[in-house]
């Protein structure tokens, strides 16, 4: 039997117990759990198995796929790159990449980029997973196409370009692939394991095999609910079906083969295929709640914290056809219900921005609290009960 190991608080121990149950009931194949408050990790657990065959357990360097938590670190990427001077939220993209100026675009901003308000959700088709691993020419096609819409003027979840739209931008100003900027200015810095592409044999050791959700094979688009579908939303749902003609998330594919696959591995999507724990994106993502410095480490100051939490859009959201506010670089917390968002689960709050993973991995910055929250497993989840939330919830209960 795998254990539970790390550390926890006692005061936490309800977090714990869940955990444990979990893992020792089957719902948990292997996980691990990260939450810094103040600077002190008061909880860094992992435990369970890599694999459903347990042939090999969960250990503190196990690494997995956290999806699109991955865009946590990209957007933290470009926000030290504001920092630095080396780009300006207000000045046009085309500054800085020319060629993203065709088709109306040449004046759209750096942080239309980071808020997904671009109007480049996905690529037009035809589209397929091989067009998106050859990253050149998929991102000179987002480069090319014409917005969906005026750009600034409304928020839709970029679900498979946001990676190679922001990673072109940190190649444009630094000379650096995306994965080799934040392997020296974040990933370094911290000690922390965070990776955009595997291929050292010694990494790839580490890897836990990630497994689908039960319904992610029969999961089609998100329906809008009962309340909201109306001729109001024709639009959004429009947006919706398009996104899933020309994304990640249209395609027909064994999730289990290509998650796990070498190839997929190997990608270098800032959007979507990072690799990591829970411990070394908490690292990262305390940067954000600790004014700008985790484990002694300076990568950004709080006035530029600050600008992530400028509303850049707010309302339904034509991905998931639910309602949410984003920031520059993430989604922001709603001050008075999160019910009806992505992350149901969320309390509200002055001052929080997140993001997740396909699946349940967390990356949660509570700024107004000093709470950086993390959260990776190899057991993909679905659906309202999902395990991150009773995670999730057992620990706020026990502050």
């Amino acid at each position: 039997m795998a254990e539970l190991n790390g550390y926890c608080n006692p005061k936490f121990e309800r977090v714990r117990d869940a955990m444990a149950k979990s893992i020792a009931s089957g719902a948990e194949i292997g996980a691990s759990l990260c939450v810094n408050i103040d600077g002190e990790d008061v909880i860094d657990l992992w435990g369970g198995w890599r694999d459903r065959e347990r042939s090999a357990t969960w250990t503190e360097d196990t690494i997995v796929a956290v999806f699109s938590a991955t865009k946590t670190v990209t957007s933290l990427a470009v926000l030290m790159l504001v920092e630095r001077g080396q780009l300006d939220l207000d000045k046009p993209v085309a500054d800085y990449w020319p060629e993203f100026g065709q088709n109306g675009k040449d004046k759209v901003k750096v942080r239309h980029l980071l808020s997904h308000t671009v109007g480049l959700p996905a690529w037009e088709p035809p589209f397929s997973m091989a067009d998106a691993m050859d990253t050149a020419t998929s991102t000179a096609k987002l480069a090319a196409q014409a917005p969906w819409w005026v750009p600034g003027t409304r928020g839709t979840y970029h679900a498979s370009s946001f990676g190679h739209l922001n990673a072109e931008l940190v190649r444009r100003v630094t000379g650096m692939t995306l994965s080799q900027f934040v392997a020296r200015e974040i990933a370094g810095p911290l000690d922390a394991s965070f990776y955009l592409g595997l291929s050292d044999p010694a990494l790839l050791s580490k890897v836990a095999t990630i497994y689908p959700a039960p319904e992610e094979g029969s999961r089609g688009a998100p329906k809008a609910s009962a309340a909201a579908s109306n001729d109001d939303l024709a639009v959004e749902r429009e947006i919706s079906a398009r996104i899933r003609l020309g994304s990640f998330s249209g395609m027909k594919r064994d999730p289990l083969v290509l998650f796990n696959s070498p190839e997929w591995r190997r990608t270098e999507f800032g959007g979507s295929s990072g690799h990591t724990n829970a411990a070394s994106l908490g690292k990262i993502l305390a940067v954000l709640s600790l004014n700008g410095v985790s484990k002694g480490v300076r990568l950004i100051s709080p006035q530029t914290i600050e600008m992530i939490f400028q509303t850049q859009a707010d309302g339904i959201d034509a991905y998931y056809m639910k309602p949410i506010r984003w920031g520059v670089g993430y989604a922001l917390s709603s001050e008075a219900d999160n019910s009806r968002g992505p992350l149901p689960f969320l309390l509200p709050s002055k001052k929080t921005c997140f993001w997740y993973g396909s699946g349940g991995a967390l990356a949660i910055a509570d700024v107004e609290r000093r709470i950086t929250y993390t959260y990776a497993m190899n057991q993909c989840q679905a659906g309202k009960n999902s395990l991150n939330g009773v995670y999730y919830r057992a620990f706020y209960d026990c502050i």
